[in-house]
């Protein structure tokens, strides 16, 4: 049967809950930091006439117009650390924080935090998900909506170049990304990092309970699998890096979804702008991973 796209990109969406009306984006910068290599703007966004959204926005620190990355923090379990991630770094990411190596080579990005992390935190991710889904709302389609409306307001600088537009993320970070490229097709490449977690084969192996609330979508398995999201980026470019130790995502589903994503991409003409390399390493990014990623902005 023929894959239509934009038919399975609307019921994708649908399966988000009842997501929030769009209402005007603001934001009020709180703070301008010279960090030394870079420029931090500390700002806070309007998104979803709900709570405000705590960000941060890094640049290079000659005035310009830059292209952009909206990054996206992961889990752990490290509610604390949330938009964070991006200038401090974290065990699960390659050394260089990512503010540090994206301004490094005249890119510019934002990282929100999501819900439950950062200052956003308080209220547990299960309170969380047990209100939201109490009034049809699924935690993991409000922050998609907060991540979407995010390129709403870089829409809205002057200083940023969306022609090139890249989500990064790993784990957590790697399925919102994966996701709001799926959905938004201003994305036009997509780095995922230690995140093709494949509900078929979490369900196989009774491993799905090891991911958090957050990767919970009813009635998801019904119509979709991980490789039909993951189809829905092309014919854009996706990288994705997975490894062979990381048990939250069984290397034993990625050659299926390589051939499933693989066969939209070469029906589309774009078989080489999908990668999914499997790495000799656990659930972190490596050296190589890095250094893959910085050919691709670099091109």
């Amino acid at each position: 049967m023929e894959f239509n796209e934009e038919i399975m990109r609307d019921k994708l969406y649908k399966l988000l809950g009842d997501l929030p009306l769009k209402t005007e984006i603001k934001c009020n910068t709180l703070e301008v930091l010279d960090k030394g290599k870079y420029i931090l703007e500390v700002l806070e966004l309007e998104l979803n006439g709900e709570e405000s959204v705590p960000a941060y926005f890094v640049r290079p620190k000659e005035d310009g117009v830059y292209p952009v990355v909206l990054y996206n923090h992961a889990h752990g379990g490290a509610y604390e650390l949330g938009k964070n991630e991006l200038i401090k770094g974290a065990e699960w990411i390659y050394k260089e924080p990512y503010a540090e190596f994206l301004t490094s080579i005249g890119y510019s990005a934002l990282c929100i935090d999501m819900w439950c992390f950062g200052e956003r935190r308080g209220i547990s991710e299960r309170e969380t998900f047990k209100q939201m889904i109490s009034y049809g709302k699924i935690l993991l389609g409000m922050m998609l909506f907060d991540n979407m409306r995010a390129i709403d307001y870089l829409e809205t600088r002057k200083d940023t170049d969306l022609s090139k537009l890249t989500v990064i993320g790993a784990s957590m970070g790697g399925v919102i990304s994966q996701w709001t490229a799926a959905l938004d097709v201003r994305v036009k490449r997509c780095v995922s990092i230690c995140s093709m977690f494949d509900f078929e084969e979490l369900i196989k192996t009774n491993q799905l309970g090891r991911h958090n609330l957050y990767y919970t979508v009813p009635n998801f398995m019904k119509e979709f699998s991980t490789a039909k999201v993951n189809s829905l980026i092309a014919p854009r470019i996706h990288y994705n890096f997975s490894g062979k130790y990381d048990t939250l995502a069984p290397v034993s589903a990625m050659d299926r979804i390589r051939n499933e994503v693989s066969a939209v991409y070469k029906a589309k003409g774009a078989e080489e702008n999908f990668r999914l390399t499997v790495c000799n390493c656990g659930h972190f990014e490596t050296s190589y991973m890095r250094s893959e990623i910085k050919k691709l902005l670099e091109s």
